[in-house]
């Protein structure tokens, strides 16, 4: 995090010294940038991108689904996010993310800093119970972890149409694509990756896989069981299905 921050003051003097720049138009229109919603931003052209865009009734009944390794990297390498982990369907593509906060902008004025990362100074994971344990099954928790958005509502529209964008470039076929910063939302698509890098079949996960987008995107009734307990060491689905 911190050499990310470095790159991005040392891009924000190199511009600066560019004859006839101007530095505040360059960087609203850079992806350090999602919030300005200035006109001209080639980040606002455009139809929109993400979403449920075709108005299909049926738009999460996907027939299968497989990690995408290059589509991860591609969106991980943005500015502001920390990580993501991209899956694709017979039709849409779902991107799960993770913010860092190394450009501005990335939430709406409903989003929130769910994380507490105050233990890292003490030396503890958990700053509520001082315990220096975390669970590895977690790509993000409530501690010492990247940031999370509960709802992708408020997620910057400038964000989601970067991704998206990047997503159908590499991928004109795609018919939707979908973005959230949910917590719950990143640890379950963390487990199904790990499936998928195990060399492991993720047919066996369909069901759980359109049970989790069908919730997070489409007002689901179904909410899918989580995937731990904080506090406490219960068997979790993952560990019961093996």
């Amino acid at each position: 995090m911190i050499k990310r921050m470095a790159i991005l003051l040392l891009s924000a003097a190199a511009i600066s010294f560019v004859p006839g720049c101007n530095y505040e138009q360059l960087v609203q229109q850079s992806d350090y940038d999602y919030g300005s919603r200035k006109s001209g931003d080639p980040k606002m052209i455009g139809p929109k991108a993400y979403g449920n865009v075709t108005g299909s009734s049926y738009h999460h009944d996907n027939a299968f689904f497989e990690y995408s390794s290059t589509l991860s990297n591609k969106v991980s390498s943005l500015n502001g996010i920390a990580s993501a982990i991209v899956m694709l369907t017979d039709k849409n593509a779902y991107a799960a993310i993770l913010l860092d906060w190394t450009a501005v902008g990335t939430t709406g004025s409903g989003g929130t800093e769910e994380q507490d990362n105050t233990g890292s100074n003490a030396g503890v994971f958990n700053a509520d119970t001082g315990s220096p344990y975390a669970d590895g099954r977690l790509l993000a928790s409530p501690y010492n972890s990247y940031y999370t958005v509960n709802d992708h509502n408020n997620l910057s529209h400038e964000l989601k149409q970067t991704i998206a964008s990047l997503i159908r470039e590499y991928l004109p076929s795609v018919q939707e694509v979908h973005i959230s910063a949910n917590m719950e939302f990143n640890n379950y698509f963390a487990q199904f990756a790990k499936e998928a890098w195990g060399g492991r079949s993720l047919t066996p996960w369909i069901d759980k896989f359109n049970e989790v987008v069908q919730y997070q995107f489409d007002g689901g009734t179904v909410m899918p069981k989580r995937i731990t307990v904080p506090g406490q060491n219960t068997p979790t689905e993952w560990q019961t299905r093996r």
